[in-house]
């Protein structure tokens, strides 16, 4: 697949010989093979030989249908070769939009997790506290927290406030529900055990409950992440001067759609790199279950 594709590109491009693009593909390569020796199984290596190929095979189908059969409007579809150029050029301003972003999505979700977290426990741990607030949580948690941006937008003194309390709102109820949840059916038998050890309330929640807890609101966590995410690209579509949201509205706004296949591709990259990174973290906290 990778030799189609090396074949293809040349004398394909408008530009010249297509050195991004070969070395893109290149680099595909290398990094499956890396992954491929690490990998700690059959199923793992045969999973990252079927990744590579796929990647192979979009490129291969978009070089194809850009650069040389011009069945794609080229405005709307530029080829591979100039979205790389395009896209090398344009990265350190993806960069700083990218800061930007990570501001308010680190501040907004920080302090969700940091009120859920515990009032999640207490209000799991308390049978007659979780009965009262469920219904209340069953209606607050299904409000798609969009309907309220514009509104905290003209109510709030600034784009960066709004957009932190709009994040944080979407992210507290998937955490605080899980977490709730996650407490509210922790085994009897643990509990009874701590008792039995005379636990104090604290060090029952923090030693007993909250481990036992821990796979619900790491649900819980990974779904309000990936949900702030959407909430952020969204505010920063309707009112923002920075960031990948924003970046990928502004130049639409301008017909520039070769920077706005740029500005995806590089939202795509970030949101793979995030759900990585939690997915490898969630697999450190839950090491015990292996």
């Amino acid at each position: 697949m990778a030799g189609l594709l090396l074949a293809s590109a040349w004398p394909g491009s408008e530009e010249g010989f297509p050195l991004y693009l070969v070395l893109f593909a290149v680099g595909v390569g290398v990094v499956a093979l890396a992954r491929w020796r690490l990998a700690g199984s059959d199923v793992a290596r045969q999973s990252v030989c079927d990744v590579a190929a796929i990647l192979y095979a979009i490129l291969l189908a978009w070089q194809l249908a850009t650069a040389h059969f011009a069945a794609l409007d080229p405005m709307l579809f530029p080829p591979p070769e100039l979205t790389l150029r395009l896209f090398v050029k344009e990265l350190p301003d993806l960069l700083y939009c990218l800061r930007s972003s990570l501001i308010l999505l680190v501040s907004g979700f920080g302090a969700a997790l940091a009120l859920s977290l515990p009032l999640g426990l207490y209000v799991g741990w308390h049978t007659r506290l979780h009965h009262a607030v469920s219904p209340f949580t069953k209606i607050l948690g299904t409000i798609p927290p969009v309907v309220f941006i514009p509104y905290i937008v003209h109510v709030l003194p600034s784009f960066k406030s709004a957009s932190i309390v709009v994040i944080f709102i979407g992210a507290f109820w998937p955490i605080f529900i899980n977490t709730v949840a996650g407490v509210f059916n922790v085994p009897k038998g643990l509990i009874d055990s701590g008792r039995v050890l005379n636990l104090s309330t604290r060090k029952m929640l923090l030693r007993v409950v909250l481990p036992a807890a821990l796979p619900s609101i790491c649900t819980g966590a990974s779904l309000a992440l990936g949900f702030s995410f959407l909430l952020l690209t969204a505010a920063e579509v309707i009112g923002a001067n920075s960031g990948i949201g924003w970046y990928v509205h502004y130049f639409s706004d301008f017909a520039d759609y070769h920077r706005v296949v740029v500005g995806i591709i590089f939202i795509g990259i970030v949101v793979v790199a995030i759900t990585l990174a939690t997915e490898r973290l969630e697999r450190h906290l839950l090491r015990w279950r292996s």
